[in-house]
């Protein structure tokens, strides 16, 4: 364990993009071999868009970079955070603990408030509108939704009060998990709902791209499954069902134009489908 957190400690820039670049090449071989869907489109030109949105998404992370490692090292010099005040734990429990709340805040927390506060949807929105889930999807984000990512990846830094070894392992295991949960992948179905009492799955987490709520409005870790599970937000549905998209942006061409996926926060908004407003009403009604 020590050996691990000696090489997180002093992480090369040079092996983090190794780490982004070698997980897309992986996950995009095996969705070649083994595909859950076999999609009727321009494979490498749908990977060219999504990897324009990776790289900036890379800009901005580097930009901001500095105000991560200052947190992180202000908390450890001040004894700030739930790392800091709880008892002395083992090294894998104290990374461990440090992963699933990185994870709560930094990724769970802010992907539920991406779906419930209207400005912040209307720049998640251009995730959603991938209409072929693949890995090259997984870091398809809005300029601006990094900027708020970033902010709540700051913020679960210093609640939880993590050293920056611990910052640059979470950031490792996220990108490696998301680029694995959203391949285009067919496992065995036993092993994925057995890797999803742990970890979000492929098929766990491509309900979360389903077209209409209330499927839309679930599922929404990226690393752990706990917490969809501890908060009500897990849902399954039948992969064979799935149909990929937003109702609300539903046309290919749109979807497929940089220029026009900048300006959807800027947009009109426009309200969910019939079907979408109807299945909430009806799962209003379940829960009453």
């Amino acid at each position: 364990m020590e050996s691990i957190i000696s090489y997180f400690e002093t992480i090369p820039s040079s092996h983090r993009s190794l780490i982004l670049i070698g997980g897309i090449t992986l996950f995009w071989l095996i969705e070649s071999a083994v595909p859950l869907f076999t999609f009727k489109y321009k494979k490498w030109q749908h990977a060219g868009l999504n990897i324009f949105f990776t790289l900036t998404t890379i800009v901005i992370n580097f930009a901001l970079a500095f105000i991560l490692l200052k947190t992180a090292d202000w908390t450890v010099e001040n004894d700030f955070g739930i790392l800091q005040w709880i008892p002395e734990l083992p090294l894998w429990a104290y990374a461990l603990t440090g992963l699933l709340l990185l994870d709560l805040i930094g990724a769970y927390l802010v992907h539920w408030a991406e779906h419930k506060v209207k400005w912040m949807w209307r720049f998640h929105l251009i995730h959603h509108t991938d209409t072929w889930i693949d890995t090259t999807s997984a870091n398809r984000h809005h300029p601006g939704e990094s900027v708020f990512r970033f902010a709540f990846t700051t913020l679960g830094v210093l609640l939880v009060g993590t050293p920056m070894w611990l910052v640059f392992m979470y950031q490792s295991i996220s990108v490696l998990l998301s680029q694995f949960n959203h391949a285009n992948i067919s496992l065995p179905k036993w092993l994925d709902k057995l890797i999803s009492y742990v970890i979000i799955s492929p098929d766990m987490h491509k309900v979360h791209h389903h077209y209409v709520l209330p499927y839309t409005n679930s599922n929404y870790g990226n690393i752990f499954s706990i917490w969809d599970r501890l908060f009500g937000t897990y849902m399954t549905l039948n992969c064979y069902k799935l149909v990929y998209g937003i109702d609300t942006h539903m046309d290919e061409i749109e979807n497929n134009r940089i220029p026009n996926l900048l300006k959807i926060p800027f947009q009109e908004y426009r309200q969910p489908s019939d079907e979408s407003l109807m299945a909430i009403k009806m799962k209003e009604k379940v829960v009453v």
